[in-house]
């Protein structure tokens, strides 16, 4: 660049760089290579993480594939027999179903189709029956509504295939569904949905034991089927399936409850007296596929989970009069006016294991739990909680936790516990669920030296 001068004219600009200005163009230079490569370096480590991320995104996902597939390999089907009404019977006189998008009946071959929310009607001599049995399902993989029945709820629905077959007292209906699916509407009927989420847990894991155990035979080998849907196996069905029950359904899903690498039946009742009885409660010898029924205490180190539960402690004061009827008539033995009961077998924790009803016309020796209970059971008396509220007598005395003594012409029975008492207790499970045990814990509590895994057969 020239600069002009009156002087001199034209003449060359010269300028002068300090020395700093190009020192920090320099550091300036460097800076921007050294961002570069950290820039690189970023990027090829940010593209390795991403692999990374999607590798282990494709492994998890390989993953959940496997426990799906072994949750549906563990998942068979169950053949439920469904009863009457108040399940008073095992065949129907007559049958009527309906599903929201319409059923699917097959048939010898053949099928029909109905409309959504038309019923369809079946009597024994439907002529559908001469080619055998027929099976019906919902067109959209519902639940099929089997409006000739009531349950507790209301008129029961059920997932899976309805299979009807003709009998000579009328028509028996199975019911085939996957056993996971069974469990959503076992366990709320057997465990109040309300109930803390590890107790719900322990109960489905229990009802699936058993379930797989009875699915190893027919308990009705005329129609095929494994079980019913009373307390003859499980109830079933009679509450409607609950989020929480599903939910604890779902997150033990394929688990059972085994001893010695076998699948056993995982027995439970309501209430506890604090300990539990062994399976010489029944009259069964203790040997050793059995030792995972052994007596244990309900308790902790603050005491028995149950204490403060209505039917941990009970009393009944039965009059003479009234009891002798009850003996004579459960016993099926005259034994006239009931003088005394004597205990004359307990088992561990003090479970009743024998009682000697003696009367002025003879006396009757009694054996096991239930005989026992039903002996002293029966209509015409009051059981008053420890909590001070009544309880009408039933078929069964609450349990065979029990004394027994008389004062005057009144014999005064005192117990704990509600049911059999062997295995689990549902509410001592509620109590230790509630103190932060888990489901593990409380199954590992009740049932001894035993695993919970996932695994069929």
């Amino acid at each position: 660049m020239k600069k002009y001068s009156k002087k001199n004219g034209y003449q060359l600009f010269s300028i002068r760089i300090p020395d700093t200005f190009l020192y920090g163009m320099l550091i300036l230079l460097c800076l921007l290579l050294i961002g570069g490569l950290l820039a690189a370096l970023t990027y090829r480590e940010e593209g390795m993480l991403g692999k990374v991320r999607k590798e282990e995104k494709k492994n998890e996902k390989k993953e959940k594939q496997e426990e799906a597939k072994e949750i549906a390999v563990n998942n068979p089907n169950i053949r439920v027999l469904i009863m009457t009404n108040g399940y008073a019977n095992t065949v129907h006189p007559a049958v009527e179903v309906s599903s929201e998008q319409g059923v699917v009946i097959s048939f010898g071959g053949e099928e029909q189709e109905t409309e959504g929310g038309q019923p369809v009607s079946f009597s024994p001599d439907d002529p559908r029956f001469q080619s055998g049995k027929i099976q019906i399902c919902a067109k959209d993989g519902g639940e099929i509504t089997l409006n000739s029945i009531q349950r507790a709820y209301g008129t029961p629905s059920y997932a899976g295939v309805l299979e009807l077959r003709t009998t000579a007292e009328g028509i028996a209906v199975i019911n085939e569904v996957p056993v996971e699916t069974y469990l959503c509407k076992v366990v709320p009927s057997e465990m109040p949905a309300s109930y803390e989420l590890e107790a719900l847990k322990a109960q489905a894991v229990c009802a699936r034991s058993y379930a797989y155990r009875q699915m190893q035979g027919y308990g009705y080998p005329e129609y095929e089927a494994h079980v019913n849907d009373s307390t003859d196996y499980q109830v079933y069905g009679n509450s409607t399936a609950q989020e929480t029950t599903n939910q604890a359904v779902a997150e033990t899903a394929g688990q059972v409850v085994r001893y010695q690498g076998q699948i056993v039946t995982t027995y439970y009742y309501s209430t506890s007296c604090g300990r539990t009885a062994g399976v010489e409660a029944w009259g069964t010898a203790p040997n050793e596929s059995n030792q995972y029924l052994r007596s244990v205490e309900v308790k902790d180190q603050d005491g028995d989970y149950e204490a403060a539960l209505p039917w941990y402690r009970w009393e009944a004061r039965i009059p003479a009069g009234t009891l002798s009827n009850l003996v004579g008539l459960n016993t099926g033995t005259d034994i006239g006016t009931l003088q005394t009961i004597d205990i004359t077998k307990t088992g561990e924790g003090g479970v009743v294991l024998q009682i000697c009803a003696a009367g002025d016309k003879g006396s009757v020796t009694v054996d096991t739990e239930n005989k026992i209970r039903r002996a002293l059971g029966g209509s015409g008396y009051e059981i008053i909680k420890q909590d001070g509220t009544p309880s009408a007598s039933g078929t069964l005395l609450p349990s065979a936790f029990f004394t027994v003594r008389r004062e005057g012409d009144v014999f005064i029975v005192s117990g704990g516990g509600f049911g059999h008492g062997i295995g689990m207790s549902q509410n001592g499970a509620n109590e230790m669920a509630k103190k932060g045990k888990n489901y593990k814990d409380i199954l590992t509590l009740f049932f001894q030296d035993i695993t919970i895994e996932a695994g069929e057969g």
